[in-house]
């Protein structure tokens, strides 16, 4: 099984490939026979759709074939998102434009929202409405909010919130065991489909 990571800020360093370089390091220690495979938007910006995608446009073809090739052999995947002005980065929102159901569909998600503060909320809400549609990529009813994320998931453990951390720490990993399940459970509909 092969789980993708894809970490949606622009920024680097980011605080939400903080928190996507930690869900690959918990999913190889609890899934030793998994693969893995993360994926960052900072510093590895997509071109904006445009129409020719569509019109096997060679330029198109040879930017997203590596890609196409790790997301079309991943059974799920985790989507960190940070909130932006409550809001999903047009980046990540431009990642499901570009990708489809070839690469995506019928397979679980994980939404994993990012916030400074207290938010997040938002950008989990916009992702379930607006970015699954035409790839059929299917989000699992479970998600995480990573609040305050600067206090918590850091390799120091000076600088974390020791309650906040353990509290992440188990969410996550409880998360992405049901996230597994899911994935086993919907590759008979990925053979079919």
């Amino acid at each position: 099984m092969k789980i993708a990571i894809i970490s949606g800020s622009h920024r680097n360093p980011s605080q939400s490939e903080k928190v996507a370089r930690y869900i690959e390091s918990t999913l190889q220690a609890e899934h030793p026979d998994m693969d893995t495979w993360l994926y960052t938007l900072a510093d590895n910006p997509l071109p904006l759709w445009d129409q020719t995608l569509w019109e096997d446009n060679p330029e198109w073809n040879t930017r997203l074939a590596p890609l196409r090739e790790q997301l079309t052999a991943s059974d799920g995947f985790v989507i960190v998102t940070p909130e932006w002005h409550g809001q999903v980065p047009a980046g990540l929102k431009n990642f499901f434009l570009l990708f489809n159901r070839f690469e995506l569909g019928h397979k679980p998600a994980l939404i994993v929202a990012v916030s400074s503060a207290d938010g997040g909320a938002y950008p989990v809400a916009e992702l379930r409405m607006s970015s699954y549609k035409n790839n059929r990529l299917c989000y699992i009813p479970e998600q995480v909010i990573v609040r305050n994320v600067e206090k918590v998931l850091n390799a120091d453990a000076a600088a974390n919130d020791a309650g906040a951390d353990a509290y992440f720490r188990e969410r996550i990993s409880w998360a992405l065991d049901v996230l597994t399940a899911y994935a086993g459970a919907l590759k008979p509909m990925r053979e079919k489909f």
